[in-house]
C-alpha cells in the first residue's frame, strides 16, 4: 500500500485495459478504505468517504462505449455528486461501493450506487451525472490499436443516442 494515497481502493476488475476497454455493461464494483487508522470521529468518516465515492464513479457510464477517460479527446467531468449516510460506519475498514449506470445520453452519464459494510449493511448511497463527450481529433492524431489499426473516434451519437 503507498502511504501516499489517503484511500486504498481495490477494483474488482482490475485486469481490463483503461486505454483500450471493451464495451461491457455499466457495473463496476470498488472496495475501499482508509489507508490507515482512524479516530474515532463520524465527520472525518463521512467526508473520507465522499472524497473515495468520487472514484471510478461518472467513469461507469462509459463503460458500454468501450472507451475511458484517457481515451484521447474525452473530455469528463462531474456535473454534480450526491450522498445519503444511512447507518454509522468507519472508512477504515473494507466497504464496497456497488455503481451502476442506467443513463447516458445527450453527452451526460448518470451514475449511482449503494455502500456496504464487510456483512453487506447498507451504509451509504450516491449519486452523480457527469459531462461524457470525445472531442473530434485530427486523423494523424488517432490512436493505433494492438495490432496497428486505427482506432476510430467516439461517435458523438453514441453518447448522445
Amino acid at each position: 500500500m503507498n502511504s501516499r494515497r489517503p484511500m486504498e481502493l481495490r477494483y474488482t476488475d482490475p485486469d481490463v485495459d483503461p486505454l483500450l476497454p471493451p464495451p461491457r455493461p455499466p457495473l463496476r464494483a470498488i472496495w475501499m478504505r482508509a489507508a490507515c487508522t482512524l479516530p474515532d470521529d463520524p465527520a472525518l468518516h463521512a467526508c473520507l468517504l465522499a472524497y473515495a465515492s468520487d472514484s471510478g464513479f461518472v467513469t461507469t457510464a462509459l463503460l458500454p462505449h468501450g472507451v475511458s477517460w484517457l481515451t484521447p479527446g474525452m473530455q469528463v467531468a462531474s456535473l454534480d455528486h450526491a450522498m445519503w449516510f444511512h447507518h454509522p460506519f468507519r472508512v477504515d475498514q473494507w466497504l464496497l461501493h456497488s455503481i451502476d449506470s442506467p443513463a447516458a445520453s445527450g453527452a451526460r452519464g448518470l451514475v449511482r450506487g449503494r455502500i456496504f459494510t464487510r456483512d453487506g449493511k447498507l451504509v451509504a448511497s450516491t449519486a452523480q451525472e457527469g459531462l461524457l463527450r470525445q472531442h473530434a481529433r485530427p486523423p494523424s492524431t488517432q490512436c493505433r490499436s494492438r495490432l496497428g489499426e486505427a482506432v476510430p473516434a467516439l461517435d458523438a451519437e453514441v453518447i448522445a443516442s
